[in-house]
C-alpha cells in the first residue's frame, strides 16, 4: 500500500506541494511564489499558465526532496485560493485572460448596480453571500463582457469557467469539475440544493455551458501519474478540516495573505445578521453536507508584504516581529488596511486604507506594530459577529497559517480576544485538510475520528492584558475603522 498522501496547496501568493504520512506529519514539501499583476489600482491578476507550471515544478521537487515517486502516494488532494476566476478554451486549454483574483475590485460598479436593484443581500437567501466584489459571479460577468468574443464563445460551449481548483484538475486529469466548497463561493450555487441555480445564472447573465460539474469534497475525480485525485476543498474549508473542527461551535483562524475565520455550524446553515457569510464546510462522499459561518478579512499578511515591498521598512516579512518588538506599544498608531475595501463584518467597498494617530513620536517600529495589531483587531471584529450569529461563545481559537510563527502577534491576539490561542503541531493545516479529504476518499484514513486523533497543540498563548486596557485599545481601533469609510466615492455611487 502507498505510504503517503500528497496535497497541492495553490494559494494567493505561492503554490506548494506537501507530502504527509498517516499521522499528518510533513514528509516533504516544495514551494514557489508567482507574480502578482496589478494592471490598474484595485485590479489584481494572476497568470494561470505560471500557476500550472509552478504546480508541476513543486510536485516534482517535493517528491525528489523526499526521495519519493508518485507510486508512494495513495492519493492527491487539491486546495486553492477561492473565488479567483478563470476562463479557458476547452479545445486548447489556453486561458483567454489572466485570472481575476479574489482581492480584485474592478467589479465595484457592478456591485453598486446590482445592489441598487435589490439591496446588498438580494442573493443571500440562496447563496449565503452578500453582493461584493469578492465572489466569482461578477468577476465572471466582467470577463464575459470585456474579453473580445468571450460571451459569444461561452454561449457556443467553446469556453470553460472555473476557480483555481477546476483549472488545476483540468490540467491534471482533463475533467471539468469543482467541489461544493468552491462552488459555494461563486454566488451561483444554491446552498440548499448544492446545484447551480438557474435564477442566479440568469441574474448574472452567465451561460450554463461554461460551468463545471459540482462534486463532493472527498471523492475520486480522476488520476494523474497513476495517482487518484481524491479531494478538493477551498483553502479555508481545508484549514477547518485540517484543524479537526468537526463539531458545531469549533472554530479556526487562518493567518495568511488575508485572515479567514470559520466556525463549523453542523448540518444546518445559519443565516448571518452580523455581516458574515454562510458557506459549505465540506461534503464527504455521499454524506450530508456540513456548513460553516465565515468572516473574511482581505488584508493581514499582505500588509506585512506591503511594508516590505512598497515602503521598504523591512527586508523580509520575517523581520517585522523584531521591528514591532522594538517599541513597547503601538504609540497610539492604528493601521486600517482597507486596500480593497473592508470585508466582514463591515462589507464597505468604499473604505480605503488609513493610518491614524500619527505624531512626531511615531517610528518605523510603531508602524510595524500597528500593522501586526491590525490583524488581531480585525479578527476580534469577526469573532464578535460570529458569536452573535451562532449564539455560541468561542472559548479558544485554533490558529494556523504563515503568521502563527509570529509570537508577538499571537500573544496580542490572545490579549485582545481574552481567550487562549492554540497553535497545532502541524501549522500547514490547509494542505493537511486537502490531504485528509483525498485520504478519506481512498480509505487511507477511515473516518473523522482517525483525523481528530492526529490533532495536537504545540503552543498556547494565554491572555494577560487588563480589561481596561483592552477596552481602550478596541475603542481607538473602532474610531480608526470609521475614518476609513466613504473614501472611494465611485464605489458607492
Amino acid at each position: 500500500m502507498a505510504r503517503y498522501i500528497g496535497a497541492i496547496d495553490q494559494g494567493t501568493t505561492s503554490t506548494r506541494f506537501i507530502v504527509f504520512d498517516r499521522a499528518g506529519t510533513i514528509i516533504a514539501s516544495s514551494q514557489m511564489e508567482h507574480r502578482q499583476i496589478y494592471p490598474q489600482p484595485g485590479w489584481v491578476e494572476h497568470d494561470p499558465q505560471e500557476i500550472w507550471s509552478n504546480t508541476q515544478t513543486v510536485m516534482a521537487d517535493a517528491l525528489r526532496a523526499g526521495d519519493l515517486t508518485y507510486s508512494d502516494l495513495a492519493a492527491i488532494g487539491i486546495t486553492n485560493q477561492r473565488e479567483t476566476t478563470l476562463l479557458w478554451d476547452r479545445t486548447s486549454g489556453a486561458p483567454v485572460h489572466n485570472a481575476v483574483v479574489w482581492q480584485d475590485t474592478r467589479v465595484d460598479p457592478l456591485v453598486t448596480k446590482y445592489a441598487s436593484e435589490g439591496g446588498q443581500d438580494r442573493f443571500r437567501a440562496q447563496t449565503g453571500l452578500p453582493l461584493a466584489s469578492y465572489f466569482s459571479a461578477l468577476k465572471l460577468r466582467w470577463l464575459l463582457d470585456n474579453v473580445p468574443r468571450a460571451r459569444h464563445r461561452a454561449e457556443a460551449g467553446e469556453l470553460a469557467f472555473g476557480t483555481i481548483d477546476s483549472w488545476l484538475l483540468w490540467q491534471l486529469t482533463g475533467k471539468h469539475v469543482t467541489d461544493v466548497t468552491n462552488a459555494s463561493r461563486t454566488q451561483l450555487m444554491n446552498l440548499s440544493t448544492l446545484n447551480w441555480d438557474d435564477t442566479l445564472l440568469s441574474a448574472f447573465s452567465i451561460p450554463p455551458a461554461l460551468l463545471p460539474r459540482i462534486v463532493p469534497s472527498s471523492a475520486v475525480y480522476g488520476e494523474t501519474h497513476g495517482v487518484p485525485i481524491g479531494g478538493i476543498l477551498g483553502d479555508q474549508q481545508a484549514a477547518l478540516m485540517g484543524q479537526a473542527c468537526f463539531s458545531p461551535g469549533e472554530a479556526k483562524n487562518t493567518y495568511g495573505t488575508g485572515c479567514f475565520l470559520l466556525m463549523n455550524t453542523g448540518a444546518t446553515p445559519i443565516a448571518s445578521t452580523s455581516g458574515l457569510v454562510t458557506t459549505v464546510a465540506w461534503k464527504l462522499g455521499d454524506q450530508e453536507p456540513r456548513y460553516a459561518l465565515e468572516g473574511s478579512i482581505a488584508v493581514t499578511g499582505a500588509l506585512v508584504q506591503w511594508l516590505r515591498d512598497n515602503l521598504g521598512l523591512i527586508g523580509s516579512s520575517a523581520e517585522v516581529e523584531a521591528l514591532a518588538a522594538s517599541v513597547a506599544d503601538n504609540g497610539d498608531v492604528y493601521f486600517v488596511p482597507a486596500f480593497s475595501g473592508l470585508y466582514a463584518p463591515y462589507w464597505r467597498a468604499d473604505a480605503r486604507g488609513v493610518i491614524a494617530g500619527l505624531t512626531r513620536y511615531a517610528t518605523a517600529g510603531h508602524l510595524a506594530r500597528a500593522a501586526l495589531e491590525a490583524t488581531a483587531y480585525q479578527t476580534f471584529d469577526v469573532i464578535e459577529a460570529m458569536q452573535r450569529d451562532a449564539g455560541i461563545p468561542i472559548s479558544t481559537l485554533r490558529a494556523d497559517g504563515g503568521m502563527v510563527v509570529n509570537a508577538l502577534l499571537m500573544q496580542f491576539q490572545a490579549d485582545i480576544l481574552d481567550v487562549p490561542v492554540l497553535r497545532p503541531r502541524t501549522i500547514e493545516t490547509t494542505a493537511l485538510g486537502a490531504a485528509y479529504a483525498a485520504g478519506l476518499a481512498v480509505g487511507y484514513w477511515h473516518d473523522l475520528e482517525d483525523l481528530a486523533a492526529n490533532w495536537a497543540v504545540t503552543e498556547t498563548w494565554t491572555p494577560t492584558m487588563t480589561d481596561h486596557r483592552r477596552k481602550a485599545l478596541l475603542a481607538s481601533w473602532r474610531k480608526a475603522v470609521s475614518r476609513s469609510f466613504d473614501w472611494a466615492q465611485s464605489a458607492i455611487g
